[in-house]
């Protein structure tokens, strides 16, 4: 061990001793616990909140339906960045209305798509 560790740890180990004779206080970080778990009928209830089924849910949340399913079945808990959302549309149910504003990017077409209704009013294609 080269000298500079050894007065490192020499100095640490005299901290220590400081701190439990009370002479020294030490820098303390609290840390957040994880969102209380949530049973079935909850996740349920948060879902039908948003007047939504099992498979718009889910796509809310990027999960399978079969997921959603097993959670409101018992089977299996929501957990990890799941359950944080769950949360936080629960407390907040409006959250999902603006995640809806954009919808999901889909891969452009090669050709130029038509249109199947044509629109009553002109299209001022300056402007668009």
């Amino acid at each position: 061990m080269n000298k500079t560790m050894f007065d490192e740890l020499l100095q640490s180990v005299q901290q220590a001793l400081e701190f439990e004779q009370g002479k020294r206080t030490l820098k303390t970080t609290v840390v957040r616990l994880a969102p209380a778990p949530m049973a079935a009928r909850e996740v349920k209830r948060v879902r039908e909140t948003l007047h939504a089924s099992q498979a718009i849910f889910a796509s809310y949340l990027n999960v399978s339906p079969k997921l959603v399913q097993a959670w409101e079945g018992s089977r299996r808990a929501p957990d990890g960045a799941a359950l944080v959302l769950l949360r936080l549309i629960e407390r907040e149910p409006r959250i999902v209305d603006s995640l809806l504003k954009y919808p999901p990017v889909r891969k452009r077409s090669t050709g130029r798509a038509k249109s199947r209704h044509k629109s009553s009013t002109p299209v001022d294609k300056r402007r668009a």
